[in-house]
């Protein structure tokens, strides 16, 4: 098992990057898939058709979104930590993502880096 942590800046601010990560619209407005997710603690979220699920573990407004990844049969919970900090150029996004399995290790890294904080920094360059 591994962990990821890395930061990313993302040109909006704070309150409206929480809607793009909590908002099950404004996620498929820049993924381009339907997501299933709410902001109310022990509630099931999928994204990415089911290539993404788990549990909503913890939300501060605006600010904080803790969530359980599943990967099947895993001892230890793989808890992904979003934190979110105001920035000159809009948000400072520190990620941390921790007990990822080995043999998905390089996916996750990938579609962290891509497909899922690459997509928004694109959406919102735009």
């Amino acid at each position: 098992m591994k962990d990821y942590k890395k930061h990313f800046i993302i040109p909006a601010p704070p309150e409206d990057l929480y809607k793009a990560l909590t908002n099950p619209s404004t996620i498929q407005l820049w993924s381009g898939e339907p997501a299933e997710m709410s902001t109310e603690p022990g509630t099931e979220f999928s994204l990415w058709e089911d290539s993404i699920v788990g549990m909503n573990l913890e939300f501060e407004e605006d600010k904080k979104i803790v969530q359980e990844w599943y990967f099947g049969e895993q001892e230890e919970a793989s808890i992904v930590t979003i934190i979110l900090h105001p920035n000159k150029k809009g948000t400072d996004v520190e990620l941390r993502h921790t007990n990822i399995p080995d043999e998905a290790y390089d996916d996750i890294i990938e579609g962290w880096n891509n497909a899922y904080f690459g997509a928004l920094i694109d959406f919102y360059t735009e």
